[in-house]
């Protein structure tokens, strides 16, 4: 077969024995799917031997129906019947009883490579209540969609865990889940029963067109890889009174607010020559979300080369600039310590100082080198490709 074999293919085709008279619960969205676009649950009900006992769902439900931010109840899957267990929503991981009739979780959620993406948490969190459980944690891996070898922003500092970023990581990681389930065991020195399926023929230096899988948008807001390749740095914009893009059909990829004016936000934006990205003047009104039925101006994020493009730069340069521009317009959104949106999504209160200092976002990148060469140091013997 050619191109990339996902974690999920490489299990069904050549791992079934790692589940054959298995009770399995499985954690997956509607991305879990083979490049015929068929879905796990379906795939894992045909192997001889295993019993699919029951769903896990995170973020945006099973089906990958709901928005950001809603709460998902337990209930049962309209399309395949089983139960489902809901770990988003008054619970974040699985319980004791829902883990005590299973032999194994699998674990089954595309990414998009970004600390704050909540999948990441999603794994941390399932990873260490199957070890406590003395449950197996099976995470069937899947490529990083925008490339496994750069890295860029600063740690997550202590006392700013939420969420959107549990753990120590930078905002762009470079890791697969798979990766990422094997960094914290070893880290929290968890010893947990963890296997990973690794994807079969992928390069670090692949980003997701380049692997022959359909891309199904591992959310609502992130529909394509273009949206996956800016987010990383756009979605710093969810901390402020500007639009992200959200009510549209181009999230995170439209920035812009009803007091910006398109043509001197995006003059001064491409006066930073930023690598690999045009900022284009653009007036959009989003549907839903922030500024709803209001005309926004801002600048559209086209991605000019992907190979060099800065995503966490950008970002930080679209909230340093929409400061500078409209001090008085331009807001945090609210809340009061670590509780800060902004900082929860920046992992500590580096780019709120940077905003107060009137800081050139060349020079706040330059402040993140070290974090990136130790975090480069710290991933090297857990990596799988």
């Amino acid at each position: 077969m050619n191109g990339v074999l996902s974690g999920l293919e490489v299990l069904i085709t050549e791992r079934a024995d790692l589940i054959r008279g298995q009770r399995l619960g499985l954690i997956a969205t509607d991305g879990a799917v083979d490049r015929a676009f068929r879905h796990a649950v379906d795939l894992l009900r045909e192997i001889p031997g295993a019993r699919l006992v029951r769903l896990f769902a995170a973020e945006h439900g099973i089906r990958g129906a709901e928005q950001a931010g809603a709460a998902i109840e337990d209930g049962v899957d309209p399309i395949s019947g089983l139960p489902v267990h809901s770990i988003y929503g008054a619970r974040l991981w699985p319980t004791d009883e829902a883990l005590a009739d299973l032999d194994a979780l699998l674990f089954d959620m595309p990414d998009v490579g970004a600390r704050f993406y909540t999948r990441a948490t999603t794994l941390v969190y399932s990873l260490r209540a199957a070890a406590r459980a003395g449950r197996r944690l099976i995470v069937l891996d899947r490529p990083n969609p925008i490339g496994g070898t750069a890295i860029e922003g600063p740690l997550l500092r202590p006392g700013f865990e939420s969420f959107v970023g549990l753990i120590g990581l930078p905002i762009r990681h470079g890791l697969t889940l798979g990766e990422l389930a094997r960094l914290v065991d070893r880290e929290e020195r968890l010893g947990a029963d963890l296997v990973v399926v690794p994807a079969r023929g992928w390069e670090r230096s692949q980003w997701f067109d380049q692997t022959g899988l359909p891309w199904i948008m591992p959310s609502p807001n992130l529909p394509t890889l273009e949206t996956a390749t800016v987010y990383p740095g756009t979605c710093l914009i969810e901390g402020t009174n500007v639009s992200e893009g959200r009510g549209t059909t181009r999230p995170f990829e439209l920035i812009g607010a009803p007091f910006v004016e398109a043509d001197r936000l995006a003059r001064e934006l491409n006066a930073l020559h930023l690598p690999g990205v045009h900022f284009r003047p653009v007036v959009f009104r989003p549907v839903a979300h922030k500024h709803a039925g209001a005309a926004c101006g801002g600048v559209q994020v086209h991605v000019t080369d992907r190979r060099v493009f800065r995503p966490v730069l950008a970002g930080t340069a679209l909230v340093l600039t929409l400061h500078r521009l409209w001090p008085s317009e331009f807001a945090w959104r609210t809340g009061t310590g670590a509780d800060v949106p902004i900082d929860r999504l920046a992992g500590g209160t580096w780019l709120r100082e940077a905003v107060d200092a009137g800081a050139d976002p060349w020079d706040v990148a330059a402040g993140w080198k070290e974090d990136e060469e130790t975090f480069a140091h710290r991933r090297e013997p857990i990596l799988l490709y």
